[in-house]
């Protein structure tokens, strides 16, 4: 026993006082025990070493040095105690450098630490890295890298406690992964302490079934989660009220008909595990939308498993939990638009940012992200119009070189590719300039990074907006870039339509470029948003009230429907008590005048006839008439019929067949237009007829 504890004393190279405490300590344990330490069980071996220093001081106090460090490093050596995590707080680096050589250790810390350091991390980050490689080291009992795996570092961080050094984990990871020494890195982790077990309350065959059917469906990774919860949430409901509904072959058309009924009634909290961040919404009824998502979920699973034949059909999936015409009626589109003068502040809070607007924390003084790198982000999230999916997936490069400039406004286009989303494949859109300097600026002093695998793909690129070996945080822009821009702005980070958040800018950038001066239409907007059909576009848009005035009033409806023509009134012939024998009242049909008192009610007010009442404009006494200075000009308002209305807006065509209409119409002198031509030939003046619209402007329509 003891040339094999100075065999191994020499080999970690213990000096003489702690050698002699590594004897002295087993002498008097196996003494105590009678039995010798190679026979002790892993119990007895921490009673033995102690969960801390100072306890192992107090039980054995004849012992002189530090002997407990270098008595676990001889027993990891001799196979007989591996258990160092359960020793509390003990200098993981010191032993690893002991057990395997103080070379090797630095070598492979090195390794790490350098590639680290290199994608942008701190010291601070690199110390924690040393504590993770040497931890991985002593569990794998090895000292060289190529032999972790990504089984081990994932057993290391559930087995770990402290957040920090669990993340420390997961940086080692990615490092080995950039080393290309594991396949690739860890996958992050969000663990929500508040949020109780999601099986809870679930018949135990409802679970095999659900946990099934995620582990073999297709969809997207986010689809089968989602979907996954509400299963859950149906599961438990029948496991509730349902008890002998034990698996989903045992589902009827009756129990799927009740389900619905319950969903068309389900607030925030039924049939669920209560979470902390919902309390204040519990009770509250589930959004129209939340409903239909809830019905979809359950048609989408039976549909599944009676495709995969796991059960028989016994009823059509997609009828019995087709979401009701009344759930239907309450989802419409709702844009959710930011109003333009917070846009505006929005947009010069971005373009204005400094290092002094990021957030920082106490642990270091500046923000965790470069500011080329949070200004780039900015001015995508900003001028792009992207799903927070398509800005975390942009790839280095991903902006042209060809800058188009415009000859008016001076304003560069650059083209920007867009990676493949939920709806399309990956396609090119135009941006403006300040887009694609802003990627270049951060281009430039982007840090080497690995590169990642794009779960949509499933290739390994370079993207973007990485950095410290890893990609920007989903709720990175609602969390933090938000907040930072509102502040920068002086303005809260809520408006009259609900939070700011990172998919309204989708919105109000779409809405602005359709309702701009010169506005894209329906379909280019589909293309520049990716979209696959362009109903989806239709809920990103949302008419300015200024547009929709502008389009009314262009419109005409009532122009269209009731015209206004000039009345000319000679006062004299009024005054002088001859307006029952002469003309004193002319209405101005822009070739001639009409001394028909009830104008208004003739037939031929737009296709005048030249009858008795007609006076042309190249007559004398039409020239006279002009000439007149107490003549006093009135509008009257004529609402049209259906004929009329179609020959002033549909021209020459409808204009003869409002002619032929009228042939045998007596005209207000009492001939018929047939009369007045004998020839068979209805030659009506073709003049056009001048038609003031009530806003006093000509409104351009003028019939013969």
């Amino acid at each position: 026993m003891t040339s094999a504890i100075d065999a191994v004393m020499t080999a970690i190279d213990a000096p003489k006082q702690p050698r002699g405490g590594v004897l002295t300590v087993l002498i008097l344990e196996m003494h105590q025990r009678q039995t010798a330490f190679w026979g002790w069980t892993q119990a007895e071996w921490l009673e033995i070493l102690c969960a801390s220093k100072e306890t192992y001081e107090r039980n054995h106090p004849t012992v002189i040095g530090d002997s407990r460090h270098f008595l676990v490093a001889g027993m990891y050596l001799l196979r007989v105690f591996d258990e160092f995590r359960k020793l509390g707080i003990i200098d993981r680096a010191a032993l690893s450098c002991r057990i395997f050589g103080r070379w090797r250790v630095e070598g492979a810390i090195k390794r790490v630490v350098e590639l680290i350091r290199s994608w942008g991390y701190g010291r601070s980050k690199a110390q924690e890295v040393q504590w993770a490689v040497c931890t991985a080291l002593l569990a794998n009992k090895s000292p060289h890298l190529e032999d972790l795996t990504v089984s081990l570092l994932e057993a290391e961080r559930s087995a770990t406690t402290m957040d920090s050094h669990r993340a420390s984990i997961g940086v080692l990871s990615r490092a080995l992964a950039g080393l290309r020494i594991i396949p690739q890195a860890l996958p992050s982790r969000c663990h929500n302490p508040s949020a109780g077990n999601p099986r809870n309350g679930v018949a135990p065959e409802w679970v095999k079934w659900v946990d099934r059917w995620r582990a073999t469906s297709t969809l997207q990774p986010s689809s089968r989660n989602r979907h996954h919860t509400y299963l859950l949430k149906a599961a438990r409901w029948v496991t509730g009220t349902h008890p002998d509904c034990t698996s989903p072959d045992q589902w009827t058309r009756e129990l799927a008909a009740e389900w619905v009924a319950v969903v068309c009634r389900m607030n925030i909290g039924d049939w669920t595990q209560k979470d902390k961040k919902y309390l204040k919404h519990l009770g509250k009824p589930l959004s129209a939308k939340s409903r239909a998502h809830h019905l979809s979920s359950l048609s989408t699973f039976f549909r599944d498993i009676q495709e995969w034949e796991w059960i028989p059909r016994r009823f059509d999936p997609r009828r019995c939990f087709a979401v009701p015409r009344s759930l239907r009626a309450l989802i419409s589109p709702n844009p959710r638009v930011i109003a333009d003068d917070l846009w505006a502040k929005l947009l010069w809070a971005g373009l204005n940012l400094t290092e002094a607007d990021l957030t920082t924390s106490y642990k270091c003084a500046t923000h965790y992200y470069p500011l080329a790198m949070f200004r780039a982000l900015t001015v995508v999230w900003l001028f792009c119009g992207l799903r927070v999916d398509e800005i975390r997936r942009l790839r280095v490069g991903c902006t042209r070189e060809q800058w188009n400039k415009s000859t008016e406004l001076s304003v560069g286009i650059c083209n920007l590719d867009v990676p493949v989303n939920k709806t399309s494949r990956a396609f090119t859109k135009p941006v403006d300039q300040i887009v694609g300097e802003a990627i270049r600026g951060w281009e430039t002093q982007r840090p080497e990074q690995p590169a990642a695998l794009d779960d949509k793909t499933s290739e390994l690129v370079n993207f973007l907006f990485m950095f410290r070996g890893h990609r920007i945080a989903g709720k990175y822009i609602n969390d933090t870039l938000v907040p930072v821009l509102c502040k920068k702005a002086g303005m809260p980070t809520k408006d009259a339509r609900g939070n700011i958040t990172s998919h309204r800018a989708r919105s109000t950038i779409a809405s602005q470029l359709f309702n701009a001066k010169e506005p894209m239409s329906l379909f280019e907007l589909q293309k520049w948003l990716g979209h696959k059909w362009a109903n989806s576009t239709q809920y990103y848009l949302d008419i300015s009230p200024t547009k929709l005035a502008n389009s009314y009033r262009d419109a005409g409806y009532f122009a269209r429907n009731v015209r206004a023509i000039e009345v000319l009134i000679d006062r004299d012939v009024v005054k002088s008590g001859t307006a029952a024998r002469e003309p004193w009242m002319y209405y101005d049909l822009g070739h001639g005048y009409c001394t028909f008192d009830f104008f208004e009610q003739c037939k031929f007010r737009m296709v005048c006839a030249k009858c008795s009442f007609y006076r042309p404009k190249a007559s004398t006494e039409a020239q006279l008439l002009e000439g007149k200075s107490n003549l006093m000009k009135l509008r009257q308002g004529i609402p049209l019929t259906e004929n009329e209305r179609a020959a002033v807006d549909d021209g020459a065509e409808a204009m003869e067949n409002l002619l032929k209409q009228l042939v045998d119409v007596p005209t207000p002198g009492g001939s018929t237009p047939r009369q007045l031509h004998p020839s068979g030939l209805v030659q009506l003046n073709v003049t056009p007829t001048k038609l003031i619209s009530n806003e006093g402007g000509d409104d351009g329509a003028r019939m013969g």
